[in-house]
């Protein structure tokens, strides 16, 4: 699809968010219920198209699941840590925001060996990540005790630069699909900020994006003609947004408490979401490929 097609196509679905009544569809149930805990998060799906989430059967594991549903045991991480995001680089390398370590980690699928790509005890807990086309990384790093957070930068070399501290409770983070944009929810607060993305990778132009007027947020992802996707915790639903910030859709699912979103599937167009209390992963149809799909395929 050339770029003239996808602008057309999303002025359309940024017209009938305005002009008609939002279009809602149901997400059907992907696997198993109850074979990761109440911690399962991530989700992330590779190029070869296995959709990976964390605490698979107990905390502190990573779970692969194949395109028929199957789950088993990915890998260990090391003690004390314990992942929440997940995301890929063009390269193939597993990025994953560890939490109770203070991390985020890099895995190399080839052996899955597992180095600190990033630490510094200055963040709260590393929440979840979203990764630019030339590597640059950006971790939410809420405080819940406190209602409050902060955003990070990780070079392609590790070195982390505090952005912003004295957030609402940072959770949600995503780059739009042109590398201009960085969108960071606040699940406490219920807002959606988007900032200017530099060319030295920091940020500018804060701005309100969207705001929620019940439930919380989680993970945001978007899809290629930049459509934002929100896990709404609470709501069981995740919506979706227009690049102008126009709600143009609703998925709801099985469970009242999502807490990612991932594309995948063989056209990058299957929408895989994480909940939290039913220990299961959803799926639904996106009408375009993910931001994440197409980047891991940008090599082929």
């Amino acid at each position: 699809m050339n770029k003239t097609t996808l602008f057309l196509a999303g002025l359309i679905l940024s017209t009938q968010g305005v002009n008609a009544a939002i279009p809602e569809q149901q997400a059907k149930l992907f696997g198993e219920a109850g074979q990761f805990t109440k911690g399962i998060e991530g989700p992330a799906v590779d190029a070869s198209g296995q959709l990976f989430a964390v605490n698979y059967q107990q905390q502190g594991t990573i779970g692969q699941i194949d395109i028929n549903g199957n789950a088993s045991l990915y890998l260990t991480l090391p003690e004390g840590s314990t992942g929440n995001g997940i995301r890929f680089d063009k390269s193939g390398f597993m990025y994953v925001a560890d939490y109770s370590g203070h991390n985020v980690l890099k895995i190399d699928p080839k052996d899955k060996s597992i180095r600190v790509h990033a630490h510094n005890e200055a963040m709260n807990q590393p929440n979840d990540i979203a990764i630019t086309d030339n590597g640059v990384i950006y971790a939410s790093d809420p405080n819940w005790k406190e209602n409050s957070g902060q955003l990070w930068m990780v070079a392609p070399d590790g070195k982390t630069t505090l952005l912003e501290k004295s957030m609402g409770t940072t959770n949600g983070v995503e780059v739009s699909p042109d590398n201009k944009r960085l969108y960071v929810n606040e699940s406490v607060q219920r807002n959606v900020w988007v900032y200017d993305i530099q060319p030295d990778n920091t940020l500018a132009n804060k701005r309100l994006f969207y705001k929620f007027d019940d439930h919380g947020m989680d993970g945001m992802r978007t899809d290629e003609i930049g459509n934002l996707y929100i896990a709404r915790y609470g709501a069981g639903l995740v919506v979706v947004l227009s690049p102008k910030g126009e709600l143009i859709e609703q998925i709801k699912l099985t469970g009242q408490h999502p807490t990612n979103v991932a594309f995948g599937g063989k056209d990058g167009k299957q929408v895989f979401v994480t909940l939290q209390q039913t220990q299961v992963v959803n799926t639904f149809r996106s009408q375009f490929a993910g931001r994440s799909y197409n980047l891991l395929h940008s090599n082929e």
